[in-house]
């Protein structure tokens, strides 16, 4: 009777004997190559949005001083306005009137500018469209 006996490659790894990975080491090996890539890329997303937000923060809070400092601007020479009228004759509560006019017009015509442009806004129509194809595929995704 012969026997034969079985030699270990010493690899300590699973598969054939020339060293190859199984299927499931290739598997759980990209799993992790993947799991591993896409951490890196939300690191990576978080450092840059941090430095964007930052920047966004200070932009922002320029332009609030920016708005702040236009609308004292807008009162003093809204106040200026009406005193020069005055200087034409015309009494200082009057002219204050007129100032006090001329807005209520401008804020007239913001007004149904705005309206009409809310008007044209509809629903996001490709969105809608393209949801209910994905819907549509997931209830029979072997269809075309």
């Amino acid at each position: 009777m012969t026997t034969t006996s079985v030699k270990s490659t010493g690899t300590g790894q699973s598969g054939s004997s020339n060293g190859e990975k199984s299927l499931g080491e290739l598997v759980a090996t990209a799993t992790k190559d993947l799991s591993v890539l896409v951490q890196q890329e939300v690191a990576l997303a978080k450092t840059e949005i941090k430095k964007e937000v930052a920047a966004a923060g200070k932009g922002a809070g320029m332009l609030g001083g920016a708005g702040v400092t236009g609308l004292f601007a807008l009162i003093f020479l809204s106040i200026s306005l009406a005193y020069a009228i005055s200087w034409f004759g015309i009494g200082l509560g009057w002219g204050f009137f007129i100032v006090g006019m001329l807005y209520l017009i401008v804020a007239g015509v913001l007004a149904l500018l705005g309206k009409k442009q809310i008007s044209k806004v509809g629903p996001p129509e490709k969105t809608i469209a393209t949801v209910k194809d994905d819907v549509a595929w997931a209830k029979h995704p072997t269809r075309p």
